[in-house]
């Protein structure tokens, strides 16, 4: 795959993305926006000449499909008609959306309870079978961060620097990255979901990041009880997904300026937070470090 090529897939991935966050997040307006550009740069790949395209005949065919299916949904968005839509989950579902954008997208990332009936060996201490969250769409690629939000008179924007999680096995992890979220009471988003870059480098007993995460809504705005969850992802070869190896949070009165160490948690991720259990007695934290922005 050439440069242009690979650029242009990622280009169109990181579209699709924005996409789906602003469909799932209920922000149809700037959903549709996104569905419609993206659809048409697809459209005119699609009926490019030969000559004058980095794909093939048939590549050019799924492209459009995709294009078609991205026309589907803005429709249904934009319609009062609720029989025929065509939902946000038949998009999640399409196969050559996350195999085309992206080959990293084709490694699967398990919805709840699938990885429950999956056989595999896990050390006893880091605990048995379980699933990350449901992402807004079904395979995310890392490096999905979204940037700081408008500042507002008398309002607080927080950004979080992930700068790195202590695991016993840290060395062994493969593509390990951070999904962050942030839930209310039942489990519902507040905002956006984000993924983090691939980890920068492994260093012993560590992972590190140093990466920063800008929370999608002002403090003040958050709802009661609210957290702000951190699930640490990595890629299993041999199973050929990606799995959720533990997780964290953050609750609101944790929001202070400065460094800050949490606990990690065994999954599955228990975003309503009634059934935690640590994941190891050994002092292993998720390291962050707040900053606070006030008008």
């Amino acid at each position: 795959m050439s440069e242009v090529t690979r650029s242009l897939l990622q280009r169109w991935g990181a579209s699709f993305r924005r996409g789906a966050d602003f469909d799932s997040w209920g922000q149809l307006v700037e959903a549709i926006d996104e569905y419609q550009i993206l659809a048409r740069h697809l459209q005119k790949e699609a009926q490019a000449q030969h000559n004058n395209s980095e794909f093939t005949e048939e590549q050019k065919k799924t492209i459009g499909k995709i294009a078609t299916c991205l026309e589907l949904r803005s429709a249904a968005l934009q319609s009062t008609q609720s029989q025929e839509e065509f939902k946000l989950e038949d998009l999640k579902k399409l196969e050559p959306i996350r195999c085309f954008f992206c080959p990293f997208s084709c490694r699967r990332i398990l919805a709840p309870g699938e990885e429950e009936n999956l056989e595999f060996e896990e050390d006893e201490e880091e605990g048995g079978a379980g699933a990350g969250s449901p992402d807004s769409f079904p395979a995310r690629v890392p490096g999905t961060l979204l940037p700081r939000l408008p500042s507002e008179p008398g309002m607080t924007l927080l950004t979080i620097r992930i700068e790195k999680i202590g695991l016993k096995d840290a060395g062994q992890c493969i593509d390990p990255y951070i999904t962050v979220s942030v839930k209310d009471l039942n489990g519902i988003d507040l905002t956006p979901v984000q993924d983090t870059p691939v980890a920068s480098r492994k260093e012993d007993t560590y992972v590190h990041f140093n990466v920063d995460i800008e929370l999608q809504k002002h403090v003040e705005k958050l709802t009661k009880g609210a957290a702000i969850f951190f699930e640490f992802k990595h890629y299993k070869p041999k199973k050929r997904f990606t799995s959720t190896k533990c997780f964290a949070f953050m609750e609101m009165d944790e929001i202070k300026p400065g460094p800050i160490v949490i606990e990690l948690y065994k999954k599955p991720t228990d975003f309503k937070r009634k059934k935690l259990q640590l994941l190891t007695k050994k002092p292993l934290y998720l390291h962050l470090h707040q900053t606070l922005h006030k008008e």
